[in-house]
């Protein structure tokens, strides 16, 4: 049997101790514009979809690439709980620039708001240039662009 024919992510959706910290995070500092944060009125066809959905979170888009960003169950939640990216579940996420000199600017752009960060780092193999950090609950991210 042949595997499934895919295409590009779709959607991701990360689960935040703080809503509104991680929106201003996603939509100030990467650039991400609000896609929906409000349910449609109750007596609307698709209230119940969304509902079940968005779980009381919101969508942020991209570049095409939409994050869904819901809270954590703080039921759930002990003071031990930060993202790990050595457990089960996501390790990290990457998003395209499209050459060195925007990585360099998404670097001092990092540095100028006080965003701790790793160097660029060139993964010569991989044909890319790297610049990790981390979103305010500790998700790691990177920028990548091609040498």
């Amino acid at each position: 049997m042949a595997p499934l024919t895919l295409g590009a992510v779709h959607h991701i959706r990360l689960t935040v101790t703080d809503l509104e910290r991680s929106k201003a995070f996603y939509t100030e500092v990467l650039g991400f514009q609000v896609a929906m944060d409000t349910l449609p009125p109750e007596d609307d066809e698709f209230y119940g979809i969304l509902a079940d959905n968005l779980q009381g979170g919101i969508v942020l888009m991209n570049a095409g690439t939409f994050i869904g960003l819901r809270a954590c169950d703080s039921a759930r939640q002990s003071d031990k709980d930060s993202f790990d990216p050595f457990r089960v579940g996501l390790d990290h996420m990457s998003f395209n620039v499209e050459s060195r000199a925007v990585l360099e600017g998404a670097m001092a752009q990092l540095e100028e708001r006080g965003i701790p960060h790793g160097g660029i780092t060139e993964l010569v193999p991989f044909g890319i240039a790297l610049l990790p950090f981390k979103d305010p609950d500790g998700i790691q991210l990177e920028i990548c662009a091609p040498l």
